[in-house]
């Protein structure tokens, strides 16, 4: 199945962006790809299949910068990657401790990914509270580029105390997104906080062939739609009453967790739906 529908924009929109984190994963063989298919191959599949996805090994270690350019051949132009942030960046009990931390990973030469470079995921741990002298340093270490790149940061919260509308300032005035996290087990917190929006679906279910039901499927689809837009859609959780400006934003929606042999099904669902949405556009 083609995915360029769903990767342009409407007129007044952003991109759209859907995938799953990361692409090696083995009771995806024989089910997303086909038997026998080399796993030197697999990025190569999944990036025409999907529209993004989240690069896992970054991590866990510092890549070379000649193997974010052999993704990036491997990938269709309109294809995104996100990169997700070292954990000794953000796992750290004082964060403002982690600049130099920080300096390396993002000079470690993922501005090879060119054109194809979507949003960097600063992932903390559950435990980790808000502090917002410590937070605040934390947003200001953030580089704006690296390489004469622009650089899109997002950050994901997992515990409560970031459902404060000082840490929802604090992501306004960075122009960091807050990742939207549809989850049993973290806080949803919905601010539209960046030119960007970033969403982690992690409620898939086995039982279900495409992850989610059709209603579900429907219904992100509808909230991709609306933050594509500029809106902020209803029925989600936010922590401040103002939305942000209404402004095309990119959106990103990964399928993670949950049941994730169906991640690659739920994906290619939600940017089926999508493109039947162009194409009536």
């Amino acid at each position: 199945m083609s995915t360029s529908a769903a990767s342009q924009p409407k007129p007044g929109s952003g991109s759209i962006h859907v995938g799953v984190g990361g692409w090696d994963f083995d009771p995806w063989r024989g089910t997303f790809y086909p038997p026998g298919l080399a796993k030197a191959k697999q990025l190569e599949h999944a990036s025409r299949r999907l529209t993004a996805i989240e690069i896992n090994a970054t991590h866990y270690k510092l890549q070379k910068p000649e193997l974010f350019k052999r993704w990036a051949d491997s990938a269709p132009d309109s294809f995104r990657f996100a990169v997700k942030a070292s954990r000794f960046c953000t796992n750290r009990r004082v964060l403002a401790e982690g600049e130099e931390a920080i300096a390396r990973f993002c000079a470690q030469g993922l501005t090879e990914l060119g054109a194809k470079l979507g949003p960097i995921l600063w992932q903390f741990m559950g435990t980790k509270r808000f502090d917002p002298d410590d937070f605040g340093a934390f947003l200001e270490m953030l580089p704006k580029s690296q390489d004469g790149v622009k650089l899109r940061h997002a950050i994901e919260p997992r515990h409560e105390s970031f459902k404060d509308p000082a840490f929802i300032a604090m992501a306004r005035k960075a122009e960091v997104a807050v990742v939207f996290a549809d989850s049993d087990d973290y806080p949803e917190i919905a601010d539209v906080t960046a030119d960007f929006t970033y969403v982690r679906l992690q409620r898939s279910r086995e039982d279900e062939p495409a992850g989610y039901n059709a209603a579900a499927l429907d219904r992100w689809a509808a909230i991709a739609r609306e933050w594509a837009s500029g809106g902020s859609p209803e029925g989600l959780a936010y922590v401040v009453p103002e939305p942000a400006p209404v402004q095309p934003r990119d959106a990103f929606v990964f399928v993670i967790a949950g049941a994730k042999v169906r991640a690659p099904a739920a994906a290619e669902a939600l940017i089926a739906r999508l493109a039947s949405d162009t194409a009536k556009g």
